[in-house]
């Protein structure tokens, strides 16, 4: 694939963007440094022809019943451009292969119920909604 029928206009902003938060640069470059600086997340980045077109974020936590690492797999973003092109598939496939390497527990996420397309990648990929728990949230 050419740099012209894939370019990335990838980045954390625009990411962010994508979900309808407001534009801040300088707050998603300092968010994701503090990230990594402080080593709270693991990020793996697809490229195509040497552009960067797609991420992944996990972020480790922990199961006190399994008393063992789990990881929250809280961004998968690929550039619009570049979808169906099986880099959601792969980043996703690598992320769940850094969990097991890390003898993870499990790999959870969340979605919006309307994001049919993610759904059905997620399920492809084995993973399925968790019917045995609720899971509640505050926003603060």
């Amino acid at each position: 694939m050419s740099k012209s029928t894939c370019f990335s206009r990838w980045s954390f902003n625009g990411y962010r963007s994508f979900y309808g938060q407001p534009s801040d640069e300088e707050g998603a470059k300092s968010f994701l440094l503090a990230r990594i600086q402080y080593e709270e997340s693991v990020i793996f980045i697809a490229y195509m022809d040497e552009n960067p077109v797609g991420f992944v974020q996990l972020y480790p936590f922990f199961s006190s019943v399994g008393m063992q690492r789990a990881f929250i797999l809280n961004d998968l973003f690929v550039d619009p451009v570049c979808r169906k092109k099986g880099i959601g598939k792969a980043l996703m496939e690598k992320a769940f292969q850094f969990c097991e390497e890390e003898n993870a527990r499990f790999v959870t996420l969340q979605t919006a119920t309307n994001n049919q397309h993610a759904k059905a990648l997620y399920e492809q990929m084995g993973m399925h909604i968790d019917n045995e728990c609720y899971y509640y949230i505050k926003y603060l």
